[in-house]
């Protein structure tokens, strides 16, 4: 097919432009076709933790409401599988909280103290350290190391003030400091005013002659 001057001049021109970036329109558009695939991929293996998170957590939480060896076994292989294997998920630190919880009921104090550590130290859940300091606060009150449940106490955030200071009036009382507990257990009702703990709070007050 014959071409006039013009036309055969303007597919000299685009000869000319693609024998030099040819080659970098392809690459360029083999890198954002990589880059898609890549994005997706990525979404596909971040879905699929999070479902195979979701049944551990699920099975670990079934195990919590059972009492058993059987499901005692499961507390703890559902929890190590979720530390070892999804540590980021948003259900790993919500289920080490509820298998703390559970190993407590059940007289594993050590273990439950180790759930909670791992929350603290490695869990991706912020939210979620407050409230695993205030447990493990208590677990080590009832293995009497009172030190360090005062330590896990300090710098309380706001929101867990009074609380703190009710935990930590419990530590001072079973260390026989008198004054001292009944000072946190007057701040905890302070800040805990109209809370249906509150009432606890006062019984303990009322139990060491305050009020």
């Amino acid at each position: 097919m014959a071409y006039d001057l013009e036309e055969q001049e303007k597919i000299d021109a685009i000869r000319d432009w693609w024998g030099r970036y040819g080659t970098l329109c392809v690459i360029l558009a083999f890198v954002v076709v990589a880059g898609v695939l890549g994005w997706r991929g990525w979404q596909w293996y971040q879905n699929h933790q999070n479902t195979q998170a979701m049944g551990y957590f699920e099975a670990l939480e079934g195990a919590s409401r059972q009492d058993s060896p059987e499901a005692y076994a499961r507390i703890k292989a559902a929890s190590e599988t979720l530390r070892a294997d999804f540590p980021q998920s948003g259900y790993t630190s919500r289920g080490v909280l509820i298998a703390a919880w559970a190993l407590q009921e059940r007289g594993e104090t050590e273990e439950a103290r180790e759930q909670l550590e791992w929350i603290i130290s490695s869990g991706d859940d912020q939210a979620l350290i407050p409230l695993a300091r205030l447990r493990l606060a208590g677990v080590l009150l009832e293995l009497g190391d009172h030190d360090q449940a005062l330590a896990q106490l300090s710098d309380a955030p706001a929101s867990f003030a009074g609380l703190y200071a009710d935990r930590r009036g419990d530590v001072y009382a079973a260390q026989g400091k008198k004054a001292e507990a009944q000072a946190e257990w007057e701040k905890a009702l302070e800040a805990l005013s109209g809370e249906a703990v509150s009432q606890i709070i006062q019984l303990k007050l009322d139990a060491t002659g305050e009020r």
